[in-house]
């Protein structure tokens, strides 16, 4: 039966808390007939068991992105929804049920203020031992530690807390932490909003005294973020602040509001500093036993000062919040000298550690520090930069304590641990993996393990730089959000997890850190290079919302982010009238990190220039809007290409890979040379004894356009090639991430400059695409949608006898399979309801096609609609 099954809403499932006014609704569909399809659906939306909205059965095989159109949403409201959906045959078939809730949809209803510590009541931290600590951290702040105790007359019906900072906050109610969030509520240009989370307190709450709590620490507000060396904290504020408003409900109707106010007091606790690159210090023996319960006697704490009357431009958490997803554990624990100990988790992670210590006496230090490789056996740090990456933690004196800093993370695979009482076991250290919690959708297997690793490297490459905002590496003095990393690596982070609520939330960063003339930025949010977008960097702003269209059926984000596309297209088009985009390219750098190969930045540039404005046509036409003078300036930017960086025989200025890979993929060049320049592209690769010299931006074209034109030995031979430059050189030597550069350590140099050196950049992981597009064989025909026309071209080549993928799409499990069976091959697929495939069988001889049956099957493409199926053929 046609079945309905992972409902969203926004994109998410069951969203506490939204201030979205027509929220997008969404299911994908499963069913064991084969084409079978959505030919109806009605939509169905209560509040209170008393229907608000009714959509009857409407004819349409559309599933995702439909538009709530009832009455008007009410604030802070739960709303059931139930979707019906009618088969191929115009048969009644299943039906699902979601829900959401609404958060604070009226700015007027904010009753909180924005509290912080007086700054004139508590010195800076002075560290109580003479040790190691350096200046940047030594006179940091302590944590504030926030109460606010209330009397209620009965347990309440309901309850929601809506809390947010500007910089990092954790809730807690009468004695317990509220929620899984961590580092809330995440980084975002605060000087044009903060997102602000829904919590469900119900059940914390009683009768008679409450307390309210939270601890607020600077976070990215007034933390230190990024390298600047003139300007490496404080970016947005000098000191963190909160706002919060309990809404309580009670059984007859009546409400009561308990906010942020003068009523508050504060004091410092245990955590003695708390920063996001440099670590936390916590000192045990300053912890405050019971400050957030009932009872609790504060008198002797401090009144906050009010900094803000007005909670300004607050938007309710529009994706998945940053979680602890998973926990590792040490492959090994190695005692070293003076009481050291070294831990090796095994994997390049980003989170932080949770330490068990045993039989401690009060005011023993233990300090632990973080890096992602060994040099000698040794912390390699100097690539940390200023990043100091150190917690250290004073023992309280009891009998078996915790540490786990909660306002700091770092990326590492060691941890160095210093004054651990007696032997350190592998079971008082835990791992604890931390990024923004998007849901992964998709898979890759085959059975070359050295293929297998670098897709795992992709992988937790993506998890770990998913914090909040894309950013281009987690463990040193930067760890912001590049553009160009972000764009390149799309396509290859969509196919692995479901990041459309992640993109469309920071795009409207990207969006707010534009200039007034309309240049896209290099970084958002924006806090340091304050510059105009390079070429391939600033591009991101029309990039990203198209893929989301493409991907994702994204219409909404697509439309909200048009007009900043045309104006970044203007911008370009306005500095540089003859089309060759040579002036006003911000920092351009090229294809940043290629190998032994100097791709001509304007030839580069012109190229992205090309493919943007092809991109807004693109939109126009979706949109509805004017294409036509976006199509003719895309074709004139064409000519201008071709007459600048194009010879008549085919070859590209600078004859590098990467120059005919923009050629090649952004569909630049002639016809009738198009093959010449891909002769010259493989004759590159060749003469190099199949190697790459791509850099961040040529990376991702380079195995998808050596197959598109006939050289899939090629791509699968850079695939599997293990020596310098390669993905498998990194493998080989130990990688479990992917490296930010080629010859970021090498046998016969070792390190690369520590300035530039992350063993956790995602760009050239991109990769991933091909590995689900090529060699698994998934992608969608030029004109689709959201994959309801599916291209299924399994590639079969190189080492591999056996490869497979699979995506979760907007329409429901895609999956492409192929493994070598003697002198046949045998491909396997699964096309969801609604959705048709061209598939390609991987044939030299047609005519040997045969269905699971072994009924003969023209082909070798066959059409197909929505089920399972397996075809055999011969090799």
């Amino acid at each position: 039966m046609l079945t309905p099954y992972a409902l969203t809403t926004d994109g998410r499932a069951a969203p506490l808390g939204i201030d979205e006014r027509t929220p997008l609704l969404s299911w994908r569909l499963t069913s064991e007939r084969r084409g079978d399809a959505q030919t109806a659906y009605r939509i169905v939306v209560t509040e209170n068991g008393v229907t608000r909205w009714d959509t009857g059965r409407v004819e349409s095989a559309e599933n995702s992105g439909l538009a709530y159109d009832g009455p008007a949403l009410h604030s802070r409201t739960r709303y059931d929804w139930r979707v019906t959906v009618w088969d191929a045959d115009g048969a009644e078939a299943g039906s699902a049920e979601s829900w959401f809730e609404t958060a604070v949809l009226h700015p007027d209803e904010w009753a909180g203020v924005w509290i912080a510590r007086d700054p004139d009541v508590h010195p800076p931290f002075d560290p109580p031992v003479v040790d190691d600590l350096t200046d940047r951290v030594r006179h940091l702040p302590a944590p504030p530690h926030l109460r606010r105790a209330f009397r209620l007359s009965e347990k309440p019906t309901r309850a929601r807390l809506y809390a947010t900072a500007r910089g990092a906050y954790e809730p807690r109610v009468n004695g317990s932490r509220i929620g899984d969030r961590e580092l809330a509520p995440g980084w975002t240009e605060y000087r044009t909003r903060v997102l602000y989370q829904t919590y469900d307190v119900t059940d914390a709450l009683q009768a008679g005294e409450n307390v309210l709590g939270a601890v607020l620490a600077d976070g990215w507000w007034s933390g230190f973020v990024g390298f600047d060396s003139r300007h490496q904290a404080q970016h947005y504020g000098d000191a963190p602040q909160f706002l919060a408003q309990l809404v309580v409900e009670f059984a007859d109707g009546s409400t009561r509001t308990i906010a942020t106010d003068s009523e508050w007091v504060e004091r410092p606790g245990a955590i003695r500093y708390a920063d996001m690159l440099m670590g936390q210090y916590e000192d045990a023996t300053q912890a405050i036993p019971g400050w957030d319960t009932p009872g609790y006697d504060a008198s002797s704490w401090t009144p906050v000062k009010i900094v803000d009357e007005k909670p300004g431009a607050l938007v309710a958490e529009p994706d998945e919040p940053i979680r602890v997803t998973e926990d590792l554990h040490p492959v090994s624990v190695t005692a070293l000298t003076d009481g050291r100990h070294l831990v090796d988790f095994g994997q390049n992670m980003v989170g932080r550690v949770r330490l068990t210590i045993h039989g401690a006496k009060a005011g023993r230090r233990i300090r632990l520090r973080h890096a992602e490789v060994l040099e000698d056996g040794e912390l390699y740090l100097e690539n940390l930069r200023t990043a100091e990456a150190t917690d250290i933690y004073l023992a309280g004196g009891a009998a078996t304590e915790v540490f786990e800093p909660s306002f700091t993370f770092h990326g590492f695979r060691y941890v160095e641990i210093v004054g651990y009482p007696g032997q350190l076991h592998a079971r008082d250290v835990v791992g604890r993996v931390l990024h923004s919690d998007t849901p992964f959708t998709g898979s890759f297997e085959c059975d070359d393990e050295t293929v297998n690793q670098l897709y795992r490297n992709i992988r937790w490459g993506q998890r770990g730089n998913w914090v909040s905002v894309p950013t281009d590496c987690p463990q040193r003095d930067e760890r912001l959000g590049w553009l160009a990393d972000a764009q390149i690596f799309a396509p290859t982070a969509m196919r692995n997890a479901d990041v459309q609520a992640f993109f469309a939330r920071w795009l409207t960063d990207v969006q707010a850190a534009a200039t007034p003339e309309g240049a896209f930025p290099d970084i958002a949010p924006k806090v340091a290079m304050i510059t105009e977008g390079a070429p391939a960097w600033g591009d991101a702003g029309v990039i990203i919302p198209w893929l989301l269209y493409r991907v994702y059926g994204d219409k909404r984000t697509l439309e909200r982010s048009f007009d900043s596309m045309t104006a970044w297209i203007a911008h370009v088009h306005r500095h540089n009238p003859d089309l060759v985009w040579r002036h006003r390219t911000g920092n351009n750098y090229g294809d940043w990190l290629q190998v032994d190969a100097d791709t001509p930045r304007d030839l580069l540039a012109t190229a992205y220039f090309a493919q943007s404005t092809a991109l807004v046509a693109a939109a126009a036409r979706v949109l509805g809007k004017d294409a036509k003078p976006y199509e003719d300036l895309h074709e004139r930017i064409k000519e201008a290409f071709n007459d600048a960086f194009v010879e008549d025989d085919g070859r590209v200025t600078g004859d590098t890979q990467t120059g005919y890979l923009l050629a090649l993929a952004f569909d630049l060049l002639p016809s009738h040379l198009t093959e010449p320049a891909a002769a010259r592209l493989a004759a590159d690769v060749e003469k190099r004894d199949n190697h790459l010299t791509t850099g961040f931006v040529g990376v991702a074209l380079l195995c998808p356009v050596l197959a598109r034109h006939g050289r899939a030995d090629l791509a699968y031979a850079l695939l599997h090639q293990d020596t310098y430059p390669s993905w498998g050189y990194s493998i080989v030597h130990g990688a479990t991430t992917i490296w930010e550069r080629w010859d970021g350590w090498t046998a016969d140099r070792g390190f690369q400059a520590a300035q530039m050196n992350s063993f956790n950049h995602y760009s050239l992981g991109s990769i991933g695409d091909w590995l689900y597009g090529g060699v698994a064989g998934i992608d969608q025909a030029p004109g689709s949608v959201g994959y309801r026309e599916l291209l299924l071209r399994p590639t079969v080549g190189g080492l591999l006898t056996w490869a497979k993928a699979s995506q979760e799409t907007v329409r429901g499990r895609v999956s492409s399979g192929w493994r070598i069976q003697g002198d046949d091959v045998v491909v396997e697929v699964e096309i969801p309801p609604g959705a048709t495939a061209d598939l390609l069988v991987p044939t030299s001889d047609p005519a040997s096609i045969r269905d699971e049956n072994g009924e003969a099957v023209p082909g070798p493409e066959l059409r197909l609609g929505s089920g399972t199926y397996r075809f055999t053929a011969s090799r």
